[in-house]
């Protein structure tokens, strides 16, 4: 009798049940990602609102007339108005008070870059004692009230003869201006590589032309952005010039608005004084929209390496 062959027995193994957790925890991510990014679009949204419609309401009052103004401030105007500008330009001398800002704000930001970019330059690369001590005497002069400062100034400046001057405006300016500019330019030139230095100072450069032909043009994004801050800081100043400066004929706009304010309120030019308003905004929207890009780079350079 032949034996009966037994089939071989097969183990079916089942597969381990897959955990659901994790695509639900990316599942919930994902929600909760969506919800955060319409959140934070919605806040923006309502930002821009909030700083974009005073600007237009202001511009589109501009072009408008005196009674359109009072009776429908919200309405468009029926057509534009240039005359508002033009005797905002003239009758209240609102050309006289933008060249005086110009020169004023010219003159001190030029100087505020030039000293400041050397002071950083000397703070960040090279180790002297006491560099700590007059980093730190900039960082102070930083949270220091200028307002606690104006009674002194103004006697200091009485006893130079500089009070109720344009280059003593833009002394003060500079002053007032290089405590930020130097903080900023010391974290800026310690991110910019020191081997270019070094090598321009084995080929035979100076330290005076290694700072100007070599370390300062690399340095562009950081005075493009530190230059900004200040022009919007120094353009908008009011006041140091109302206390430093009560010349009429050396005003500069912010003084010239407030007496265009003044005096429009008995005439009831509230259209001429809209004008003026626009006229004293639009260079600090200018230069911002051209120079966007130069300070986000100036303000990321050295965070990634």
């Amino acid at each position: 009798m032949k034996a009966t062959e037994t089939p071989p027995v097969v183990t079916v193994t089942e597969p381990a049940p897959v955990s659901k957790a994790p695509a639900r925890d990316e599942k919930k991510k994902s929600g909760e990602g969506k919800v955060l990014n319409v959140f934070s679009h919605g806040v923006l949204i309502i930002w821009a609102i909030l700083v974009v419609m005073p600007l237009l309401w202001a511009v589109m009052t501009s072009f408008k007339t005196d009674d359109s103004i009072l009776s429908t401030p919200w309405a468009l105007p029926d057509k534009l108005h240039f005359e508002n500008w033009s005797r905002a330009w003239g009758q209240a001398h609102m050309s006289e008070y933008f060249l005086n800002t110009i020169v004023v704000v010219g003159g001190s930001l030029i100087g505020t870059l030039l000293l400041g970019s050397m002071a950083a330059y000397v703070l960040a690369r090279f180790d002297f004692p006491g560099n700590r001590f007059v980093y730190y005497l900039f960082i102070g002069g930083m949270s220091f009230p200028i307002i606690l400062a104006l009674v002194p100034l103004f006697f200091v400046m009485n006893n130079m003869g500089l009070l109720n001057t344009t280059h003593g405006l833009i002394l003060v300016y500079i002053a007032y201006s290089l405590p930020f500019t130097v903080f900023f330019l010391t974290a800026f030139f310690r991110t910019l590589p020191g081997s270019v230095a070094e090598a321009a100072m084995i080929d035979g450069a100076s330290h005076t032309r290694t700072f100007f032909q070599v370390m300062l043009p690399m340095a562009k994004p950081g005075l493009i952005s530190v230059g900004i801050f200040n022009f919007l800081g120094q353009w908008n100043q009011y006041m140091l010039p109302t206390v430093l400066n009560s010349d009429p004929d050396h005003r500069v706009l912010s003084q010239g608005l407030v007496e265009l304010a003044n005096s429009q309120g008995y005439k009831g030019d509230w259209s001429g004084l809209f004008a003026g308003l626009v006229m004293a905004m639009l260079p600090v929207l200018a230069a911002y929209i051209v120079f966007q890009r130069q300070v986000v780079a100036g303000l990321t350079a050295g965070a990634v390496k």
